[in-house]
Parts: C-alpha cells; structure tokens; sequence
C-alpha cells in the first residue's frame, strides 16, 4: 500500500472481546447488544478464533513501524470503559502514529437509553485520552438521534477526529442450517447509499467540530474521493475496494484524482476541500432541509410546492 501511494494505514482492529472476556463491564453490554435473545450470544467469537493475540498484535504493530515511513494507525474495537482500554497506551508504546477508536454497538434494549449508549461512549474516549498523547480518532456508525450532537460531545472530550462511517454487519438466515448466520459484507462498487451517508454527514459536520473528518464506506473510484473532499473530508479511507481489486487499485485512484484537478484547473486539493459544505452555503441551517425536500419532490421548484 505505501509503494502504491498510500498516505497511511489503519491495521485492523484489536477487539474487547480479545482482551477482557471476563469483564463484567462486557458481559452487561453484551447482554444487552446485537439481538434479544441468548444465541445471540454466540455470535462473538472465543478467544482462540480471532488471527492475532494481543501480543501478536503489538508485535506486528512493531514490524509494521520499522518496514513503513508512513503513519501506521493501530485500531481498538470495543464499548465498554474496562482493563482493555490499556491497549491504547501499549499501542502507542509499539510506536504507533495515531489510534482509531471504533466504537461498535447495536443497541436493542428499549430500556437502554440513547444517553446512556452515548454517555459509554464519550466515558471510553476520556479514558483513552487520558492513557495516550497520540492522535485519537472515534470511528462510528450513523445510527444515533442527533449524530452531530454525539459528534460535538466526542469533539469537546478530545477526539482528534472523527470516522464516518462503520458498517452495520446484519445477520443473514441459512435456510439449510436453519440459523442465524452472521454474514459480513464487502461494498459493491456503485453502493452509492452507503457512499452517502458520509457524504451527507460530513458536509453537515464540516466547520463545527475542531477535529479532522475522514470518510469510510462506499468509496471505489476517484469520483467519489471527490465528491467527499468537497463536502469537506480530511480523509478518504479504502478497504472493500482494495480486497475486492487489489492493492494496485491505490494508483489509478490517485491517477483518475490529479487529471481531474488538472482538467478543472485546480492547483491544490485543499482548493476544493469543504467548497460544498454547509459552511459554504448562505443558509447552513437550511442545508438539510432544503437537499432533503428537493430530493423528494424530483428536483421540482420550491414554489410551486409551496404555492399549491
């Protein structure tokens, strides 16, 4: 990835469930996660089926370190504020450049409040903080009431940046075994919903967090490293697209991004960066609202809306 113009890397995720499986703290959260009944208890691995051990983790973190010059980001996946949330200060130990903090949840409890999963959630980045002086990223799904009040409170604890967004892996029916299988999905190219969601929430955030934006899921080509640049991203995060075609892919993305610059005489990235923001419109209140009534009215005038 570094020889093929990659500006960084994220390794993939040290789970919870790795570090602290007796945690009393898990088994609470767990207990009231995924799906409503006990099975769904089975679908977090044992200890055993996961690649790497922690230590193998560190480890490979280190060799990463020594074989690349640029940034390597390690990543922890959890929810829950225990003993594993020490990972983050032994990573940045390994000589890590920066964490993502992925914090996957799926909630289904009707007694557990949003508050209370928001509250979670904000208690485990004040922890990291408090463990690290490196970069600290929060990766999230799109699933709240008020993302962009979840997104200012993250921002005001100390986030240094947000991810937008996880995948929501569903569970899928094996009509064979008669279960419920777990069934992680790749994004096709052309998933343009799953390229909007960050599309739409980071031309909402843009401007109102201090923290940088980078966009995940849904991005295949250099048109739509485009698209999220404009509405103000940071950052344009590959991962379907290189396990689907390969690492090599990073070439002509960064190929098919320069001759478009070149063709509409832009000098710089950072000259198109958040030009289609909200920030950017006269009205940012109205830029929800107004995308949102023109797309289901069929792109048909306000006016004549209003009027009839």
């Amino acid at each position: 990835m570094e020889d093929a113009g990659a500006a960084a890397v994220v390794l993939p995720s040290l789970f919870e469930e790795q570090i602290a499986h007796e945690s009393h703290e898990l088994d609470f959260f767990l207990s009231h996660g995924t799906y409503s009944y006990a099975e769904a208890l089975t679908y977090f691995p044992e200890p055993h089926r996961f690649e790497l051990t922690p230590d193998q983790y560190l480890d490979h973190l280190r060799r990463a370190k020594v074989a690349l010059d640029i940034p390597v980001i390690a990543s922890l996946n959890g929810v829950s504020n225990g003993g594993w949330i020490d990972y983050a200060h032994l990573m940045e130990e390994a000589g890590a450049d920066a964490l993502e903090l992925n914090l996957y949840f799926v909630p289904t409890d009707p007694g557990l409040s949003s508050l209370a999963v928001e509250d979670e959630f904000v208690d485990v980045l004040s922890a990291v903080k408090q463990s690290v002086s490196f970069p600290v990223a929060v990766k999230l799904s799109p699933y709240f009431t008020n993302l962009a009040a979840l997104a200012h409170r993250l921002d005001e604890a100390g986030a240094d940046g947000l991810v937008l967004f996880n995948r929501f892996q569903q569970p899928d029916v094996d009509l064979e075994l008669l279960e419920i299988v777990p069934r992680p999905t790749l994004g096709p190219v052309g998933d343009e919903q799953s390229l909007r969601l960050p599309l739409c929430w980071i031309g909402i955030l843009d401007g109102r967090i201090h923290g940088s934006l980078a966009a995940s899921s849904g991005i295949h080509t250099a048109t739509d490293v485009l698209k999220l640049l404009m509405v103000g991203a940071d950052v344009t995060m590959l991962a379907s697209e290189l396990m689907l075609n390969g690492i090599d892919r990073l070439r002509s993305l960064r190929i098919g991004l320069t001759d478009w610059l070149v063709e509409h005489d832009y000098t710089s990235v950072g000259q198109l960066q958040g030009s289609l923001s909200q920030r950017s419109v006269t009205f940012p209140a109205a830029f929800e609202r107004t995308h949102y009534v023109r797309a289901v009215s069929g792109g048909v005038p306000l006016a004549p809306i209003l009027s009839s």
